[in-house]
This record gives structure tokens, sequence and C-alpha cells, in this order.
């Protein structure tokens, strides 16, 4: 690893089985994982990592039907730290409101004060299905969620060795390989992630893994402040990125398409009927503030800032799936979903399957 060289794929392969051997030292895992992010993960060392730890996953029985269809999954890496709600978890429900068959994978919060999985069951959706419930619920209602513990018994052997990476400041390969990691094999994903060079490398791996039509993103924060440890002084950062599609500055896409070739692009969103915003007006909290944010949103109860982000994500989203021909027919289909009512219907017969 001092020499840089990139893993071969059998390398790869005995890497993941000495990082699932519960007799190997979380310090050398730690160790190792270190070294390779040190390095850099190449694109076909992260593709090599996810289509090894698919197949170790819990694989639900999906039947011809429920497989024939576009297969949904939209979500962020985590890791901007920037404390917005729940964006993707909205999008999501809004999505299987307009027929699409979403696959939802996810986890509690780990960067955040809410994750999915928490948002979720605030809402009172099911998180915990067995592989045979979460296909049925894939076939009758368009939507299942997938919790990532659930569908990945084995990290946790790897769990050690991510915390003490953590604390020694150290991203890794797994703060980025989850949205790969979906034991429903989707067709077609909308990932987020909190770093732009991120973006044409993950999507290259999403391509390789099969996947038919996807959309990597990452969207600029402009004009966001931090505060310097020890002082009173704001200082501009030019570095802040969200793991979503941004409405408060220029977006990074790289996107591929079965009929269409490999393309990035840079995309502002100052084509969209935007409302004035900042980062505060995107902020979310615990698990029950997020859930209501949600719930909200879904009513059409909530016509700020935060919806703008939500149906900026859920045209893309759209488009992504096959049902729309551009963001700007995503958005005005995205704000129909939410006028007429079918989003928040969605939620309720998925919350009362649920408590079933």
């Amino acid at each position: 690893m001092v020499r840089r060289v990139a893993l071969s794929d059998d390398q790869v392969t005995a890497a993941i089985g000495q990082l699932l051997d519960e007799g190997t030292f979380a310090e050398t895992k730690a160790d190792f994982l270190t070294a390779l992010a040190r390095k850099g993960e190449t694109t076909e060392e992260i593709a090599a990592f996810a289509r090894e730890l698919r197949a170790k996953s819990i694989q639900p029985p999906l039947d011809a039907q429920t497989r024939s269809r576009e297969i949904l999954d939209v979500c962020g890496t985590g890791g901007d730290r920037l404390g917005t709600f729940n964006i993707s978890t909205a999008v999501a429900l809004i999505l299987a409101g307009a027929g699409v068959t979403v696959a939802k994978h996810g986890n509690r919060a780990i960067t955040s004060r809410a994750g999915s999985a928490d948002v979720l069951e605030a809402l009172g959706v099911r998180i915990d299905l067995e592989p045979d419930d979460a296909a049925r619920s894939l076939r009758e209602h368009h939507f299942a969620f997938f919790f990532a513990p659930k569908y990945h018994p084995a990290f946790k052997h790897i769990a050690p060795a991510r915390k003490l990476c953590a604390q020694r400041g150290q991203q890794t390969i797994f703060n980025f390989l989850g949205p790969l990691l979906n034991p429903a094999r989707p067709s077609a994903q909308l990932i987020g992630v909190s770093r732009p060079e991120l973006c044409e490398p993950m999507a290259r791996v999403l391509q390789s893994l099969g996947v038919r039509r996807g959309m990597v993103v990452c969207g600029q924060v402009s004009g966001f402040k931090f505060q310097v440890s020890g002082s009173a002084t704001d200082v501009a950062d030019s570095r802040a990125f969200l793991d979503e599609l941004s409405t408060l500055g220029e977006n990074r896409i790289a996107e591929f398409y079965q009929d269409r070739g490999f393309t990035t692009s840079v995309m502002s969103p100052e084509g969209f009927p935007l409302q004035p915003a900042a980062l505060a007006d995107l902020a979310g909290s615990d698990r029950n503030t997020n859930a209501e944010i949600v719930r909200r949103l879904l009513r059409n109860q909530e016509r700020g800032p935060k919806r703008d982000a939500v149906l900026l994500n859920a045209a893309a989203a759209l488009f992504v799936a096959g049902k729309t021909k551009s963001l700007v027919e995503g958005w005005d289909s995205a704000a129909e979903l939410i006028g007429s009512g079918k989003a928040e219907a969605k939620l309720n017969e998925l919350a009362a399957a649920s408590a079933r």
C-alpha cells in the first residue's frame, strides 16, 4: 500500500475476508482502511468492494413482475455535516406516490441527528421488514425500506475498525459505499455525495454494477459560513457541499442512461422558481422534528425553501426513474404529486400497512 499500487479484484476479495473476520484485530482493519484511503480508492477498487459486499448481503426474493419494473433508490452518502433535514426520504415517498417502485436503502443516524431509518420509523413506516415482507411491500405498495444492518449482518465485524478510523479523523471507503450496496439491486439510482470529485467515479461504479439509469450529484452551498475555533469571526468556506442537489449554489452532476451516453455537467438552480434561501432554511433536527417536516411537506403545508429543495431533488429522481423528460417537467410533476395529495396518501398507506 505504501507504493500506492491499486488492489486487484482478488486482493479486494482477500481484504474483505479479513475485514469481515472477527478474529482480525480492529486496529489491523483500521490501519488497512486508513492506508487505502490515503492511497486514494480507484473506481475499480470501489466497484470490486461493492460487488463483493453486495454478494454477501441478504437479498430479498423479488418476483419477476417487480423485477421487470424500474426499481429506484434515492439516497445520499451522508457526511456533509451540514444538518439539513431528510430530503431524500421525502423524495422517496413522493416518488412512490408517483407509482415508482422505490427500494430505499439506509440506516439510523451516523453523522447526523436523524437518519432515514429514524425518520421513517417516526412516520410510522416499518424499517425492519424481513426479506419476504420487503419483497411483498415492493410488489404491493411500490415501497420498501431495506435497513442496512439487517441486510448486511457481517458489517458488525467492521464497526469497531470504522469507529477507530472516525476517532482518528479518517474517512474510509465505507463512508461512501452505502448507496452502492442496496440488496434489492435497483435498476435506477440517484445518489448524493458530499465531495464533488466523487460524482464521476461513483457514477462509473454504478454503471459497472449494472444500474441502467444513474445520476450522482453534489450541491454547493454558496456563501456558507463557519465559525473558526476560538474566534468570533465568521469565515466564508467555498468548500461546503451537500450530498443532494442544492438550491443554494451550483451542482456537479455525473449521469448515464441506456439511451444516452455518460455525461458530466454543472447545473445552476437558477432556472427553477426558487425562493431566496440560506442553509439555515434547510436545517433539520431530531427524528421527530424531521418527521414533522416531511409530513408538512407531503401535506402541502410547507411552502418555503424546504419545499424547493425537495422539488428539485424529486425532479431529478423522476427523471432518473424515466417518469419525466426533463428536470423542469419533473419539478412540475413533483409539485402536482404533493398538491394532489398523492404523496401524503402514499405515506398514509405505508403507515397503515406497517400497523397491521
